[in-house]
């Protein structure tokens, strides 16, 4: 039986309030389906008042399971990887799960440790993004609980991956500016040198080259800038850069859109229109792209079903109880997302999600 407690309440005090036995009272935590609506009603309202919570670490021993997954993530600060975990989280609800986030504040060993060590004890199956691991890290993957990878630091290891299709998606962005009439599109949050790199600048710079490429404009690596850190102030420094080096531009390929807004705080400064002098097009679609001035055109790559099936894949690889078959890659839809930012008279969508 569960003994778990929760501001001094135990399973004996609510069975006690609702006038049933303890058995009852477990069978009604661990949803068992034998137990009429009246009295599930009772036990649970009795839950509710007495504010019981049951004890996961004694449940887990009894059936190997706690009902929660894990979901690690680089930083939560960043909008992309905040919203992805409320996505997660959503999903995990639907099946009847709870959710830990851990950060690893995109530290080595704390990603390490997130797969090696951590509270193992108390989840069923964890959700891994990792930023500082690479390729050449691969076997740390090879763990013997459920895992599932997200992101592009890491292809072709042991477990389920969800990823999104980095480089047809930037393609994809460069030939939306390329419509608009824009030729000189200056890419922000990457360098050449990541040109040969498997992480998301580099698979969206190729994405970028391929772009051009199809439109027959000549690559400029002039018009390549790395940033360091993803955010807005490192895409602000970044155009500050580009200006005092007097290279030209009409568009900006952001990487992701922290750091769009810091290219549209820039871009501002020195009185430049958008979209009418400068179209900017970011890359995530978060929730703020809703809500600069101007409203920031993005590439969606669908946030909301990478969580939904990066759930569904550990729940099943949960389910399984260590059977093996081989690991599987997944990759959503994408779309790209039209705002003011490249779309003269756009309207603000605001309102649609009132």
């Amino acid at each position: 039986m569960d003994g778990g407690k929760a501001m001094g309440a135990t399973m004996h005090d609510v069975a006690r309030a609702a006038g049933v036995s303890i058995k009852t009272v477990s069978n009604v935590v661990n949803d068992y389906p034998h137990v009429s609506r009246d009295t599930r009603d009772r036990v649970e309202r009795a839950i509710a008042e007495l504010d019981y919570r049951p004890n996961l670490s004694a449940r887990g021993l009894r059936s190997g399971r706690t009902g929660i997954i894990g979901l690690a993530v680089p930083a939560l600060r960043e909008n992309y990887f905040a919203e992805l975990a409320d996505s997660v989280i959503r999903a995990a609800e639907r099946r009847g799960l709870g959710v830990v986030v851990e950060q690893t504040s995109e530290e080595r060993s704390r990603e390490i440790l997130a797969v090696s060590g951590g509270p193992r004890r108390f989840i069923d199956g964890l959700l891994f993004s990792p930023v500082a691991l690479g390729q050449e890290d691969v076997d740390v993957l090879d763990v013997p609980f459920p895992l599932v990878l997200l992101g592009e630091r890491i292809f072709g290891g042991p477990t389920d991956h969800v990823t999104m299709h980095n480089t047809t998606s930037a393609e994809a962005a460069v030939a939306h500016l390329v419509a608009l009439g824009r030729r000189r599109i200056a890419l922000v949050g990457a360098s050449t040198g990541d040109a040969d790199d498997i992480s998301s600048a580099g698979l969206r710079l190729l994405g970028y080259r391929r772009g051009l490429e199809a439109a027959g404009i000549r690559f400029d690596p002039r018009l390549v800038r790395g940033s360091g850190h993803w955010s807005r102030e490192s895409g602000l420094a970044t155009m500050r850069h580009l200006f005092a080096d007097e290279v030209s531009f009409d568009a900006v390929f952001a990487l992701n859109d922290t750091l769009a807004l810091g290219v549209l705080r820039a871009l501002g400064e020195e009185g430049l229109r958008v979209p009418e002098d400068v179209a900017v097009i970011g890359f995530d679609n978060i929730d703020e792209a809703r809500f600069s001035l101007p409203s920031l055109t993005s590439v969606d790559t669908g946030r909301a079903a990478i969580a939904e099936m990066a759930v569904e894949l550990l729940v099943e690889r949960i389910n399984e109880k260590g059977t093996r078959r081989p690991p599987r890659t997944l990759k959503p839809e994408f779309s790209i997302v039209e705002r003011e930012s490249t779309a003269v008279g756009a309207t603000l969508e605001v309102a649609d999600s009132l």
